[in-house]
């Protein structure tokens, strides 16, 4: 078994000098007249964010809120066939001793940051019994954040699934729940497949889509669809998925053909890395209120990763390269059995109807709701963990999914044993 290993967040003075003089010798392209976002990112909002990155935005006093309200660790976790990483992982335990352990599964170009606002929230506990408490943990993928990355080619799908099964089994959470956006969704798939039953006892995503039902795959929704009218969100839903088919998948076939191409200009150049990821947190949210130093600090994390950026795109290429490729998100074949939990907020990438959906999995709870974008916990953390709650809790449709464990103040013990 390996050892827990606590963490801080340290970047060294040469990183941040580097930084620096690396901002100083910018050089920003041109702009046509008039551009607005339709050829990407504004330069307007680029200088701004550089300006603010180098001088005003105060990166240690960012690390040091991140270490106090993150309970951070590191462990070592041996991989099939790619020997051991070395993970870093957010963990924080509710006082109720019952708690729920849920594993929260990030994607990209999130990472760890993702569970900040939604921790508080996740490990609260309700004195009248309103709503169930939870022990979470959100590991960083390798590769991104703190986390090692792969060392060669091949880590797919299931090697992170791997990770997050044997790191909450390590904490003594031989049962568990997951949740996951992005690659999250994937991931938490991937573990409800392969460790659903024994270990992954639900799994909620709010990346959830399906796909078009034939009458040899779904004849009932397919016999449906035909005589019931789409309706208004499912329709808006249909213009969305189709403005990120058209508009927004560039980035896309980068990473999943040629990350390693693209990895130079991410690893060298931190204003390349910013317009890279600020137009995903722009375009991708529901007019989300960005403030500078927020996006500052997310993209910080990417800049003083411990693998370099690039580490992080190549997931991409390993799962659209591996035999299930793009399409496990929402393949109705091998579907896992293990109760499933779905939020849809209208302005994610794909938005599929709700009958659709229901095909890909075991489907218990669904919540659609009429505001919030990719980053459902960044975005909208108060309706995310309401969903979850409603999921898990008493009148949920997974009430004590996990034996034993209630997750409410009465199973709370003074002193509250260990899982």
């Amino acid at each position: 078994m390996s050892i827990e290993t606590p963490f801080k967040i340290s970047v060294s003075d040469d990183q941040l000098d580097l930084l620096r003089k690396k901002l100083d010798l910018a050089t920003f392209p041109d702009e046509l007249e008039n551009a607005g976002w339709r050829y990407g990112v504004p330069l307007a909002d680029v200088k701004r964010l550089v300006a603010r990155w180098k001088d005003g935005y105060d990166w240690r006093a960012e690390e040091a809120k991140l270490n106090e309200e993150l309970p951070q660790f590191t462990r070592d976790i041996d991989v099939t066939g790619h020997g051991s990483l070395n993970i870093h992982y957010v963990h924080k335990r509710s006082e109720v001793e019952g708690a729920i352990p849920l594993l929260f599964v990030h994607g990209w170009p999130g990472s760890f940051i993702e569970v900040r606002k939604i921790l508080p929230l996740l490990v609260q506990v309700s004195a009248d019994g309103r709503f169930p408490s939870f022990h979470v943990v959100a590991f960083s993928l390798p590769g991104y954040g703190f986390s090692e990355a792969p060392r060669k080619p091949g880590f797919v799908a299931e090697h992170y699934a791997e990770i997050g099964n044997k790191l909450m089994i390590a904490l003594g959470y031989k049962e568990y729940v997951t949740q996951g956006g992005d690659w999250g969704s994937l991931i938490t798939r991937k573990i409800a497949q392969i460790y659903g039953g024994k270990h992954s006892k639900a799994w909620h995503t709010n990346t959830a889509s399906g796909v078009p039902p034939t009458l040899a795959s779904q004849p009932l929704t397919y016999l449906k669809q035909m005589f019931r009218p789409f309706t208004e969100a499912e329709k808006a839903g249909f213009e969305r998925s189709l403005w990120f088919e058209k508009e927004g998948r560039g980035y896309f076939m980068e990473q999943a053909t040629q990350p390693q191409t693209l990895g130079y200009s991410l690893a060298d150049s931190p204003v390349g890395l910013l317009a890279w990821i600020y137009e995903k947190l722009v375009t991708w949210t529901d007019s989300y209120p960005w403030k500078d130093d927020e996006v500052l600090t997310w993209i910080s994390i990417y800049y003083f990763s411990r693998a370099g950026p690039a580490a992080s795109t190549r997931i991409y290429y390993e799962v659209m390269h591996s035999p299930d490729g793009f399409g496990s998100f929402a393949s109705t074949k091998n579907k896992p059995t293990i109760p499933m939990g779905v939020s849809i907020f209208p302005k994610e990438l794909r938005v599929t109807p709700k009958s659709w959906v229901q095909a890909t999995g075991n489907v218990v709870f669904d919540a659609e709701h009429t505001g919030g974008g990719h980053f459902a916990a960044h975005e909208k953390p108060e309706l995310l963990v309401g969903d979850l709650r409603k999921m898990f809790g008493k009148k949920g449709p997974v009430y004590g999914i996990v034996p034993g464990k209630t997750g409410y103040v009465r199973s709370h013990k003074k002193g509250g044993a260990k899982l």
